[in-house]
């Protein structure tokens, strides 16, 4: 897990991407243009949350979230997603 110097802010969370996986179940290898974008990930910082709604993931959880969901940022040249705690689905 990777520290990082970014803070979000009330109900926003960071997360890092699982890597996409680079071949099938089967042994076949898949290139980097037909890699499905990975929705799972792993919570590296989380806001304060809303004054009436407390972030409930944490730091270290590995989380699903949807396709589309959050903002792409690059911090100190490692790729992360910053989106809202109602954009994940779920702990795991």
């Amino acid at each position: 897990m990777s520290k990082v110097s970014i803070k979000p802010l009330a109900d926003r969370v960071l997360v890092e991407a699982a890597v996409a996986e680079s071949k099938t179940a089967s042994g076949i290898f898949i290139p980097d243009t037909a890699k499905e974008k990975p929705q799972k990930g792993t919570v590296v910082a989380v806001g304060t949350g809303k004054k009436d709604e407390p972030i409930t993931v944490k730091v270290g959880d590995t989380v699903l979230y949807g396709k589309y969901s959050g903002t792409e940022i690059t911090v100190e040249g490692k790729e992360y997603l910053i989106m809202r705690e109602s954009d994940i689905f779920a702990i795991i």
